[in-house]
């Protein structure tokens, strides 16, 4: 009979010390898995019910509420996973609104016979340009053209979100509120003194079109008088446009508006200091409201809802924008008229959403020529412009989708200046707001030199080199001026490959091109008036221009996005964190807040588009670029 093994006591202390590990690690790793398996569960039980209708039913006499909250932006910046992370966990900051859906909830509004009233709302809304926002502001006007009453309430605002709230039929100011109309204006910082004097940074610049100021900040410690002329020029056209504007809704004029300004000092003065008084007193806001009173009126003339925020009947932004977005027919086999955005700076290779790629934004022009469906493609543009490499590859994406029968119609959005005329220039028809700012044909190239910077810390460049440009291009040799010249020459033939193509694309004549190039903006309007935009008018109107051109008719035709896909997996994700169950979960866990930490990165953590060209030549010698430093 076999006697069983015995044990010191030290070993039997790690053999049972061993089994209480091997049981608190399987312990540990079934909880992790049957965890795992329950959020699995919620999730899809979270999707299903909000693809099963989740969205409630409109009931009559209801009141929608416009609040968006963030900047305004042609498409999102962020990945759907990201943006509903964000939402989860309350992260205000990197809020967007699409002007597509801003502009398509307005006018669904008007159409809609359950929406009783329309209340705007715009504190935290933050404008990007005059182009986009006299486009919402169109819309605005139709819905109050199709008989629902429009009231604006504020507490607060902006030159840019009043141009949207004077559409209303009633502006309410908040009590202790203010509204400024001030002027428009354009300042940036000059560092040739801290850059050359203080670091010893020497910047080269070479350029073509003595209005080329995009670079003047390294080299200058104030604006060139031609960067000033130009500059004027364009916004004094914007400021009378908005004027006009503003007056046309209010029932004014532009010169009582323009003295109200002029005589700002002595107005407030007169009102006490009452920034809402002196507005009052000016006639932008009908009445002196606190929300409390704004939401008693809307509750007297709406339906009183207790349980309803506001304490009537109504419907939010997004609540609205979701019922839309649940009423689209999931099959839809008519022709297409395809929509590409073009907004952001343009660099070279892939980039994400927000910003345009030399090949990211092409592969999407190429998609379209190669989708049979895809009859005309709209180009919506909205840049600064960028890399002259990358414009050209998308440019020329732009010449193969018409080589291939498929018309292309650029609409311009709040900016499309230099690259961004780039990409546009060669479209069958170009639309513009009359309050766009275009043009800014030219190129520049900006070369630093630390040479002085390291000689201020004993730091000495010294080698050898088998030709006498060999190492020329080093940022902390100094710069040869042969080497200045070489980069001049190239800087001039990116210059007259520019207005060469312009000239070509547009049928004019260089020379005529040249007189209108030079690095010049100018507005949507000056640019129609000098033959660089051909009609005015937003992305309905290039739509409707691009539709014709197939020979479809209004109705007969889908207008489809054509953007990176989202993977299986992001759709889910997004689908999960923007339901009910899926924000309050990770809203509560804060997982939400580890992993938005994590897709950050993707959203804005980035250099200057400026740095990242002049630190990045990709093997070459100089880069140009054609970009434009032309906003507010």
């Amino acid at each position: 009979m076999n006697q069983p093994v015995r044990r010191n006591p030290i070993a039997s202390f790690f053999v049972g010390l061993w089994d209480v590990m091997n049981f608190t690690r399987r312990l540990i790793l079934n909880l992790l898995f049957f965890g795992l398996l329950f959020l699995i569960l919620m999730v899809f039980v979270a999707v299903m019910a909000k693809g099963a209708g989740g969205t409630k039913a409109l009931a009559d006499r209801t009141t929608l509420v416009i609040a968006p909250e963030g900047k305004l932006v042609e498409q999102f910046s962020a990945d759907p996973v990201s943006r509903a992370l964000a939402r989860a966990v309350g992260e205000k900051s990197a809020e967007e609104i699409q002007l597509r859906d801003l502009i398509r909830v307005i006018e669904a509004a008007g159409r809609d016979k359950k929406i009783e009233r329309v209340v705007l709302q715009l504190d935290k809304l933050q404008p990007s340009g005059f182009a986009s926002l006299r486009e919402v502001a169109a819309a605005l006007q139709q819905l109050k053209a199709s008989g629902k009453q429009v009231v604006a309430f504020s507490e607060n605002m902006s030159q840019g979100q009043y141009l949207l709230a004077a559409q209303a039929d009633e502006i309410y100011l908040d009590p202790m509120g203010a509204v400024l109309l001030q002027g428009l204006s354009g300042y940036r910082q000059y560092f040739r003194t801290a850059l050359q004097e203080k670091l010893g940074v020497d910047v080269h610049l070479f350029r073509v079109g003595e209005y080329k100021s995009a670079a003047e900040p390294y080299i200058l410690d104030a604006a060139s008088a031609d960067a000033k002329e130009a500059d004027l020029f364009w916004m004094n056209d914007i400021w009378q446009r908005y004027l006009a504007d503003i007056a046309a809704a209010r029932k004014l004029t532009p010169g009582q508006l323009a003295a109200g300004i002029d005589t700002l000092p002595e107005g407030i003065a007169a009102a006490g200091g009452d920034l809402a008084k002196f507005a009052l007193q000016q006639k932008l806001v009908d009445g002196l409201k606190t929300r409390e009173q704004v939401e008693q009126l809307l509750t007297e003339r709406g339906v009183a809802d207790k349980d309803a925020d506001g304490g009537f009947r109504n419907v939010d932004f997004a609540g609205y924008l979701s019922q839309l977005d649940g009423r689209r027919s999931p099959v839809d086999s008519r022709p297409q008229v395809a929509v590409v955005v073009a907004e952001g700076e343009i660099s070279g290779g892939e980039q994400p959403a927000g910003r345009i790629g030399g090949q990211s934004t092409a592969a999407l022009l190429r998609a379209a020529r190669d989708d049979d469906d895809v009859k005309a493609v709209v180009l919506r543009v909205d840049s600064p412009g960028g890399e002259v490499f990358a414009s050209e590859q998308i440019r020329r994406e732009v010449v193969a989708l018409k080589a291939a029968g498929k018309p292309v119609v650029v609409s311009m959005g709040d900016l499309a200046a230099s690259g961004g005329y780039w990409i546009s220039m060669n479209a069958d028809r170009i639309y513009a707001d009359a309050s766009t700012i275009s043009g800014s044909i030219g190129i520049f190239g900006l070369v630093p030199n630390l040479t002085r910077t390291l000689d201020k810390i004993g730091v000495h460049t010294d080698g050898v080199g088998t030709t006498r440009f060999a190492g020329a291009f080093d940022i902390s040799r100094p710069l040869d001026p042969a080497v200045g010249r070489v980069i001049q020459s190239v800087i001039d033939k990116g210059y007259a490959d520019f207005t060469g193509k312009v000239a070509q694309a547009r049928n004019k004549s260089v020379q005529a091109v040249d007189e209108v190039a030079r690095g010049r903006v100018w507005t949507g309007a000056q640019a129609k008036e000098r033959g660089l935009v051909d009609e005015f008018g937003g992305l309905k109107a290039a739509l409707a221009d691009a539709a014709r051109r197939v020979k479809l008719e209004d109705g007969k035709y889908r207008v489809r996005y054509i953007e990176k896909p989202a993977t299986p997996f992001a759709q889910f994700m997004a689908g999960f964190a923007g339901s009910h169950a899926g924000a309050r979960l990770l809203g509560d866990s804060g997982l939400a807040r580890v992993m938005l930490a994590r897709t950050l990165p993707q959203m804005d953590a980035q250099l200057r588009f400026v740095e990242n060209a002049v630190k990045d030549r990709d093997g070459a010698p100089a880069k140009e670029l054609a970009y434009c430093f032309c906003g507010f």
